[in-house]
């Protein structure tokens, strides 16, 4: 594919008509908070993208594509030089989807899908809008796998939350959390489960994976990875990584390298 694309943009804090089509970023690019009028689908053919909402982080890899429904506030980051694909959802076909931002696997023809509407110009009336319908069937039946990184409101989660963001490696337990604080570990577990929807090492894995695929994304090798987002060594690291994205990190790497050819 060209890489003399340009990529479509959205003015920040704004409510735009949804932009369509393809383009390469640089690794790092951002997207400011906005929504769209449409819902949207975001894929990244190469490189990974990680969409910011107010519920949380959803991150989206080369095998994952990432859905937003209209009027939902939410920012991008992408890692990697990132083939970015963006597909507008009008109105009347949202209503297939869930409700909420989320992250689907990539089956074989939604890939083919994805590419052929955002790279060939529509040669028949109503092709793409035929061609859409079979993205929305796909997703509509996909699984969920959304590499979800929710976000809490209780003030003292929030302070334990930001410590591991700002530190992701940072090996403190519940209870040194907790201190740090000024909250019990039973009262931050009870806190990880009622309002995170899972445990405290479940949160702070995937935290660690989110970043994992950034690094990799980026280039560094595997045993680098592990040692950076915090696993004693890299056997553990690939197991964590592979029982939440569906690879191995160094198959990842691999079809990354695949698909920039």
């Amino acid at each position: 594919m060209p890489k003399d694309r340009q990529p479509s943009t959205v003015p920040a804090a704004s409510e735009e008509a949804t932009p369509q089509g393809a383009g390469w970023l640089p690794h790092g690019y951002q997207l400011d908070p906005h929504s769209h009028v449409q819902g949207q689908v975001v894929y990244a053919a190469a490189g990974a993208l990680a969409t910011a909402t107010e519920r949380g982080t959803w991150v989206a890899p080369a095998n994952r594509v990432t859905w937003t429904p209209p009027h939902f506030a939410h920012s991008h980051r992408f890692y990697g030089q990132t083939d970015v694909r963006v597909l507008t959802v009008p109105l009347d076909l949202c209503g297939e989807l869930v409700e909420h931002p989320s992250v689907f696997a990539v089956s074989p023809l939604l890939r083919e899908a994805l590419l052929a509407l955002t790279d060939r110009p529509e040669r028949r009336p109503g092709a793409h809008r035929r061609l859409l319908t079979v993205i929305v069937d796909e997703l509509a039946d996909a699984a969920e796998q959304s590499l979800h990184l929710p976000e809490a409101s209780d003030d003292r989660l929030r302070a334990a939350t930001a410590l591991l963001h700002e530190d992701p490696a940072r090996p403190a337990t519940l209870a040194e959390l907790g201190r740090m604080v000024g909250a019990s570990e039973r009262t931050l577990s009870r806190l990880f489960h009622t309002e995170l929807s899972m445990s405290f090492h479940r949160w702070r894995t995937t935290l660690r994976i989110h970043h994992a695929l950034a690094h990799l994304t980026e280039g560094m090798s595997v045993t680098e990875t592990a040692v950076a987002c915090g696993w004693s060594n890299p056997s553990s690291f690939i197991d964590a990584f592979t029982e939440v994205v569906g690879q191995t990190p160094g198959r990842y790497q691999a079809d990354l390298r695949n698909d920039n050819r």
